[in-house]
């Protein structure tokens, strides 16, 4: 039997994190500075939120019995990632609240389910169609056309598990790169811009949505973000709607974010959703009375939920490690020159390629202003640190 407490979790008590990457590392801080004592569960024994936490359980994400142990000494028990098994989630809702829960998990890990879910919602998605051979994944790509992107159903991270048919490619060793595994096939679309909102909804159901972010990204990794994006009013409402609709919907307990695609005839479509914190609303940390991670804390301890107001637009480049890899390292220094830039790192001691070690932020008067300093503070990390410019990237 699952405990299901509505009354709010005070600070002082403790909240268990499954997961502990950069999210729940910033996620844990936030926590603190409100009073709380965090536990965190990761498979990593230098995961990033080790050093801020009071404990923090080395096991994988699938081991019900470490997730039972994390929850059975914390009042409630929220997420950073997706992987996380819904036995794990299941065994720890024995001995306190998970928010989100397993079922919000369980439809969301699964990009099958999920299209599914919000088609027969009736929220809006663009043409899609599952694969589970060889011969579905023939027809699909070829009724959705060349271009179209295949998703695999199941994990997939920052691009990973993805590939994009092109007309000389045959679906035969496409199925192959998919690793002959459940896939989505996704026609590609005529996009102005990506946004993302993000909604917190407490127990209680009480709500806040934040506004819209506009989002560019660079081998389907997020590179840069603005808060709030500047979209047109009645885009915005649309995209605030649907994004609350589908919080109620899915009576998320804890935050939701909703990634979506404006078409350049103006429709609105969504991509695909995440019930945790959300790279694409860093920004909210220098922009807004209340940033992203302090809401999931007071949305998950069913506290008032805080403020989103805008004080101050605000921009984000994301910092991958590639720029680690000149011979002098990111010249951190130069990049705090310019005014308005703060550096946000997370604590990952092993940079790669590809991988997110942390990112800039910046302030300005309107969002473009500063994601221009945000820019400009990246291009002196990389080339007074060793690093030539990135090729400049389409949208």
């Amino acid at each position: 039997m699952t405990l299901n407490v509505t009354r709010p979790i005070p600070p002082g008590s403790t909240i268990g994190i499954l997961g502990g990457g950069q999210l729940g590392r910033m996620t844990a801080l936030a926590a603190r500075t409100l009073g709380y004592q965090v536990h965190a569960l990761d498979p990593d024994p230098d995961c990033p939120a080790r050093s801020v936490v009071d404990r923090c359980v080395t096991a994988s994400f699938d081991d019900a019995d470490a997730a039972a142990d994390l929850a059975s000494g914390c009042q409630v028990v929220t997420l950073e990632i997706e992987k996380i098994s819904c036995a794990a989630l299941d065994a720890a809702a024995r001995f306190a609240p998970v928010r989100p829960s397993a079922d919000v998990l369980a439809m969301v890990q699964d990009r099958g389910l999920q299209k599914a879910w919000l088609a027969q919602s009736g929220f809006p998605v663009g043409p899609w169609r599952e694969a589970r051979t060889a011969e579905e994944l023939a027809a699909a790509t070829a009724e959705l056309g060349p271009g179209c992107f295949l998703k695999s159903c199941l994990g997939g991270y920052d691009g990973r598990g993805q590939q994009r048919h092109g007309e000389a490619v045959d679906a035969g060793g496409l199925w192959r790169s998919m690793g002959e595994e459940r896939c989505v096939v996704e026609q590609a679309l005529d996009l102005q811009a990506e946004l993302s909102v993000l909604v917190a909804r407490s127990p209680s159901g009480k709500l806040a949505v934040y506004p819209p972010a506009l989002n560019q990204h660079r081998d389907r990794i997020l590179e840069w973000s603005l808060l709030p994006g500047p979209i047109s009013a009645a885009t915005t409402g649309q995209a605030l709607q649907i994004a609350l609709d589908l919080a109620v919907g899915l009576r998320v307990e804890g935050l939701l974010v909703v990634e979506m695609f404006l078409l350049k005839d103006g429709r609105l479509l969504i991509n695909e959703l995440a019930p945790r914190p959300h790279n694409s609303y860093h920004a909210s940390e220098v922009a807004c009375v209340t940033s992203q991670f302090e809401q999931a804390v007071r949305a998950v301890c069913d506290l008032p939920l805080g403020s989103v107001e805008i004080v101050r637009p605000a921009a984000i480049v994301n910092l991958l490690g590639d720029v680690w890899l000149g011979e002098s390292g990111p010249a951190f220094e130069a990049a705090l020159e310019v005014p308005g830039v703060r550096l946000h790192l997370y604590g990952k001691r092993v940079a790669r390629p590809g991988r997110k070690m942390g990112h800039l932020s910046a302030t300005g008067r309107t969002s473009e202003e500063a994601l221009g300093a945000a820019k400009l503070a990246m291009a002196r990390l990389r080339v007074l640190g060793g690093l030539p410019l990135p090729p400049r990237a389409g949208r």
